[in-house]
């Protein structure tokens, strides 16, 4: 026997009909099953008010992690991926797409900052485009003014990969 899975329109409906002790308490049964349920209920009730802090300590989170990263490449690019789903994860908490683009620029710097100029090992090459790719995909969806902004800092961002790495060619990227 399987249980129901009702849409999301449904539930908000539900959840409408409920006495506030009794929403409270649901809620605090489902942050008991998941850490990242706690999590972003944490980050809804204490963080939610100040997004701009929020990035920065993530900022700040991420750089320490950078600076922490092994010398072989094959842990490097675990440590990479790892940066990368704590940010994923966190940008999905704050769900606004110029906090994404600022935290997935601030990577892209950290990784031209500490990550081995030299390297030849493609995985770690490949996150790097990877996560220029997801910018230039971010920047195209905002507002104008915001694009023009972003493109500001994306554009200085090509220039300095194409002098510190000799593998990248900014021409491929460009918006």
């Amino acid at each position: 026997m399987s249980i129901t899975t009702y849409g999301l329109q449904q539930i908000k409906k539900e959840l409408q009909h409920l006495p506030q002790e009794q929403l409270a308490e649901l809620c605090l049964r489902l942050i008991r099953y998941k850490k990242e349920n706690k999590e972003l209920l944490a980050y809804l009730l204490f963080e939610a008010h100040n997004e701009q802090d929020f990035v920065e300590n993530i900022k700040a989170e991420a750089g320490f992690m950078f600076s922490q990263l092994p010398s072989q490449s094959y842990f490097t690019a675990k440590g990479l991926r790892k940066i990368l789903k704590m940010l994923a994860k966190y940008t999905k908490f704050i769900g606004s797409k110029p906090a994404e683009i600022e935290l997935l620029l601030n990577f892209c710097q950290n990784y031209l900052q500490y990550v081995i100029k030299q390297t030849s090992h493609k995985p770690i090459r490949l996150i790097l485009i990877r996560q220029i790719e997801k910018v230039r995909t971010a920047i195209g969806m905002l507002h104008e003014d915001l694009q023009f902004d972003y493109s500001q800092d994306y554009n200085k961002l090509l220039d300095d990969a194409e002098s510190k790495l000799p593998w990248f060619n900014k021409k491929s990227y460009l918006l």
